[in-house]
């Protein structure tokens, strides 16, 4: 598959912009006290970018914009072991945009809330379920995976709550407009 150099250049913007968000957001939410951090780093333009990218381009290139992001902005703030699992997930939510216009080609506000809420939904729950992994591996193997795994869906709770209004908004107001100016840029 050849992605268009229209496309590749309109995802090289996506990515540059939304990484540009996520890293100043993270020097913010770093210099605040550390219970903000994970309510602050939910607030940016990640998954609305890949979302759209998706939907305007196609699911392989939502993907690739959705991994991009995360990946180049981790270089600039803290990489880690984290690092390909966010960057696949914030891609599949990329991938989720393209196989949704398959099904919908036009974009109503109620279906771009609704797949906000669905996919930031199963994006905070596959990142739960990834961080009280990692959690009870490296740190508490002596208590049961099962207690880690709901502590840390309790103590995400806030961020998720931030998650889901910040992508709820974000592809309500935001993506629309985005779609819109990537489908004419490229179609000339």
């Amino acid at each position: 598959m050849k992605i268009v150099v229209k496309q590749l250049s309109a995802i090289s913007l996506l990515v540059a912009t939304a990484a540009a968000v996520r890293v100043g957001v993270n020097w913010v939410a770093f210099a605040v006290p550390i219970p903000a951090y994970g309510v602050l780093v939910k607030i940016g333009l990640s998954e609305t970018l890949a979302f759209t990218s998706g939907f305007a381009f196609g699911p392989i290139q939502g993907f690739l914009t959705g991994v991009l992001i995360i990946v180049v902005s981790d270089i600039f703030t803290l990489a880690g072991p984290w690092t390909p699992f966010i960057a696949t997930i914030i891609g599949v939510l990329g991938l989720f945009g393209g196989i949704f216009r398959r099904f919908r080609q036009t974009q109503s506000i109620r279906f771009l809330a609704l797949a906000a809420l669905v996919l930031t939904l199963i994006s905070e729950m596959l990142q739960n379920i990834w961080s009280g992994w990692y959690t009870w591996t490296f740190y508490m193997p002596e208590v049961p995976f099962m207690v880690v795994l709901a502590t840390t869906f309790v103590e995400g709770l806030p961020s998720a709550i931030t998650a889901i209004i910040n992508n709820t908004v974000l592809f309500m107001l935001v993506a629309p407009r985005i779609i819109k100016i990537l489908q004419e840029w490229v179609s000339k």
